[in-house]
């Protein structure tokens, strides 16, 4: 009896160390996936937020994009009693380090995209179609972005959640516009730009357009989102680049004009489709418009591209570098005075307007314009 005793307590511990040494190995089979992965870190950064709390302002560390945008009336008031905004928006700036950097959080880091009901909560002053004015002073600036797009739903999400308390905070009167292409042609980012443009204007005067690729987040909010006296290049730091400008005349990823500017340089070339050589021919026509482009200082103009694959359909433009060439005799021929499409729809959703278009002919239709 007492050796079965000790035999039976023997497997037993066995049995045990057996089921434990399991447990581990199917936990550890669970964290080497990414999805798991990605939420067990996000459930960590949760609670070190919780724990470092907040500054003696009341600012969350890191420099949150939302911070001190809670306290705006959501009343608007009489327009007529509205004031000016103040020249330097006092909520730039206003973060622990005395300058306000995007602090990307669980959502950029981990690649979880936040939800559209969630940024909605989040930006409570943003009406329909993505529209938004400062509740308590009159805007002295009114800025589009237009954002060229097909197929980027989750970068959009990320680009949303962080632009629009970025603009707020700058108390600029804003509307942003996403353009998507429809159907499987090439992809052509610059048409999509004149698109924009077009009908952009048609709804509003706006004194600033600012084109806008959907994977590019700012990181300062001195980078302001209003015009200059010439053409602006905001992008001029990008993580993937080293936060260096890659060469003088680079005028990709964020650039700002204001009407006056678009019309002297006759808009964007319609003819690249497919990745590379349309930025390079904007800059180039700003030379020739008699312009040339102003940038923010390498410290301010910084950006966070998130990471992905050459999408598919815009893969690299083998014409580019022939193209580029001819820049200085089809400028006047080719941009916003033949830039032809078709408007499918026109949807006012609470985060943006999204306009599908057909940019493979013009033909005009009824359009469908919808709000939701």
């Amino acid at each position: 009896w007492p050796f079965c005793s000790i035999m039976f307590s023997f497997q037993s511990k066995w049995r045990y160390f057996f089921m434990f040494l399991g447990i581990q190995l199917v936990v550890m089979a669970l964290l080497s996936r990414e999805g798991y992965q990605k939420r067990v870190n996000y459930f960590i950064r949760i609670f070190r937020k919780s724990e470092h709390g907040r500054n003696n302002s009341g600012l969350a560390l890191g420099g949150d994009v939302y911070a001190n945008l809670t306290h705006l009336s959501k009343t608007h008031l009489h327009r007529d009693d509205m004031p000016y905004c103040p020249l330097k928006s006092p909520l730039i700036g206003k973060s622990f380090s005395n300058v306000l950097k995007v602090h990307y959080g669980t959502f950029l880091e981990e690649d979880i995209a936040p939800t559209y009901f969630y940024v909605q909560r989040k930006n409570p002053l943003v009406v329909r179609g993505g529209r938004y004015r400062p509740p308590d002073c009159e805007a002295r600036h009114r800025t589009a972005i237009i954002i060229p797009h097909r197929h980027r739903e989750h970068h959009l999400k990320f680009l949303l959640y962080y632009l629009h308390p970025f603009l707020q905070r700058q108390q600029v009167t804003y509307g942003i516009y996403v353009i998507h292409q429809a159907g499987n042609y090439t992809f052509n980012r610059a048409k999509l730009m004149n698109v924009g443009f077009r009908e952009a204007m048609k709804e509003e005067d706006w004194d600033c357009l600012f084109f806008h690729d959907v994977d590019l987040i700012p990181e300062d909010d001195r980078n302001t989102y209003t015009c200059d006296a010439n053409p602006k290049h905001a992008a001029i730091a990008m993580d993937k680049f080293g936060y260096k400008l890659p060469y003088k005349m680079y005028f990709g990823g964020v650039s700002a004009l204001s009407p006056e500017h678009y019309l002297k340089m006759n808009g964007f070339p319609n003819n690249y489709w497919g990745w590379g050589g349309e930025d390079d021919d904007i800059g180039i026509r700003v030379s020739l418009a008699g312009m040339y482009i102003t940038r923010p200082s390498l410290k301010v103009g910084r950006y966070k591209m998130i990471k992905h694959k050459l999408d598919e359909g815009n893969g690299v433009n083998p014409k580019r570098f022939n193209m580029l060439a001819r820049t200085r005799q089809t400028w006047k021929l080719d941009g916003m005075n033949t830039a032809e499409y078709e408007v499918l729809s026109k949807v006012y959703l609470p985060l943006y307007t999204n306009i599908t278009v057909n940019i493979e002919m013009g033909i005009s239709r009824p359009v469908t314009i919808i709000t939701i």
